[in-house]
């Protein structure tokens, strides 16, 4: 058997990179972790999600304070945002949660931590800062990079990307946010309700194209009415750099051509897989647009060489990324063999109200030819958002021919923990009848969950067949007020 420096080498200190380093040194594997940047924590904790759910809770004070008449309050004379305080606010949430993601930290697991940039010489050993290091395993686990489209001028205007949005300066007065997904969207209701300008630009049809027309849709009706202006079936046709404004030319589905001025853009229009520096062509690994390509135990096609997180393409998710290493864990460390399963997988867009998503939705079902039902129940009905003055929304469920869930969409209040309890429900296979006699606190959001289940059941429950049932044998009498 070859003799390797190392029994698992890990290119790449993110989500997934420090589960799999941090589960293999604790089992008792040789651990390396290269890492490109100067500090662990990937760009989840340097320039997505906490620093953008950090920014988020700050405009949503801000707009709170701003909006305080709605709950029977005084008005508020508010000052401007300074920026500056913000960004300050970010980097101390980043630096504290860096703590737990140090080299000290991992060192003291057993992990080797290195810096640098590192690529395959074989499909064993990396070259990094003029050193060689081998493993038997190795894992790429790299992440993603914002993708910049093609677009006339784009080369020669300046505009900032989510790696450069949480450190600006000042907080631009206008901003033109390319692209209509997650990321652009929570950044344009941030910024907006801080007091920039926000104009959205989406080539689809729809807002968050992977999720339901109805969903999206709602959700944009919200941001249209706190000011953010939206064009959707557009296409970009240039960029120009006007010195203190940005323009951008847009041609409508209709061939209409419009010219649109902001302060800053903000590209946001998806992510590419950080794999053109590894050298991967030099040892035949297969990878493509989207990323490597891996099979259902996330090896590529070099067994011994695995990919977790966003360098696989599927689901670009910093809960995603950790799930996967637990698969790799699994495979390269323990050699239990275990396969990826992403049907119950959840995402959340964390705008106001949130979208939260697990499993199928209509488009997914359609495109599955999986027939199903919908079952809905507002916001607007449940007391405790009634009480808290969020009524915007609805939870939608779906149920195949047999009544078994396919999948929930939540737009509303919390929607991403309301999300927790059917992860537990779909995952552990728990009936719909056990959520339906469970007892929820009141007022809760959460009993929304379980009403909308209850109008599912109330059909057959409360049904015509029912009533006659009980009146032959209890010799009920019927409606009391007519």
């Amino acid at each position: 058997m070859a003799d390797y420096d190392f029994d698992i080498g890990i290119l790449g200190g993110g989500a997934a990179g420090l589960t799999i380093a941090s589960g293999a040194a604790q089992f008792g594997a040789k651990t390396l972790l290269i890492e490109k940047e100067k500090a662990l924590g990937g760009d989840c904790l340097h320039y997505g999600c906490v620093p953008s759910k950090t920014l988020i809770r700050s405009a949503h004070v801000y707009h709170m304070i701003k909006n305080a008449w709605r709950y029977g309050l005084p008005g508020v004379d508010i000052k401007p945002v300074d920026f500056t305080d913000i960004a300050k606010r970010i980097q101390y949430v980043i630096g504290t949660i860096q703590k737990h993601d140090s080299v000290e930290r991992f060192c003291s697991l057993g992990v080797k931590v290195e810096f640098g940039n590192a690529a395959f010489v074989d499909d064993h050993a990396v070259r990094m800062n003029g050193n060689m290091y081998s493993a038997r395993n190795w894992v790429i686990s790299t992440g993603s990079s914002p993708d910049i489209p093609n677009i006339d001028g784009i080369d020669k205007t300046p505009y900032i990307t989510n790696k450069e949005i949480f450190s600006i300066e000042s907080l631009p007065k206008s901003m033109i946010a390319i692209g209509g997904g997650p990321v652009s969207i929570e950044m344009a209701q941030a910024f907006n309700r801080l007091g920039t300008k926000i104009t959205v630009i989406e080539l689809a049809g729809q807002i968050l194209v992977n999720e339901d027309r109805d969903m999206a849709g709602l959700l944009m009706n919200t941001l249209i009415s706190e000011g953010i202006t939206f064009y959707l079936n557009s296409t970009i046709l240039s960029v120009q750099d006007l010195g203190s404004e940005r323009e951008v030319v847009i041609k409508d589905s209709k061939g209409k051509t419009s010219k649109l001025r902001a302060e800053s853009i903000l590209v946001a229009v998806g992510r590419k897989a950080n794999l053109s520096s590894l050298g991967l062509k030099g040892i035949s690994a297969e990878f493509d647009k989207r990323g490597l390509r891996v099979d259902s135990r996330l090896r590529t096609n070099h067994k011994h060489i695995y990919a977790a997180g966003d360098t696989t393409g599927t689901y670009q998710f910093t809960h995603a990324a950790g799930y996967e290493g637990g698969i790799v864990l699994s495979n390269a460390v323990l050699h239990l063999p275990r396969k990826t399963d992403y049907t119950f997988l959840p995402w959340c867009t964390y705008t106001d109200p949130e979208l939260a998503s697990i499993g199928m939705n209509e488009k997914r079902a359609k495109a599955a030819g999986i027939g199903y039902s919908v079952w809905t129940e507002e916001f607007k009905s449940n007391d405790r958002s009634l009480a808290v003055g969020e009524e915007t929304g609805k939870i939608k469920m779906l149920l195949d021919i047999r009544g078994k869930p396919l999948g929930v969409q939540i737009l509303g209040p919390h929607a991403g923990e309301l999300a927790s309890e059917w992860i537990a429900i779909l995952n552990g296979g728990v009936k719909l009848l056990t959520l339906a006699g469970a007892v929820h606190p009141y007022p809760t959001l959460a009993e929304i969950n379980k009403r909308v289940i209850g109008n599912y059941f109330s059909g057959k429950i409360f049904s015509k067949k029912v009533k006659k049932t009980l009146k032959f044998f209890f010799n009920l009498k019927g409606r009391a007020c007519r």
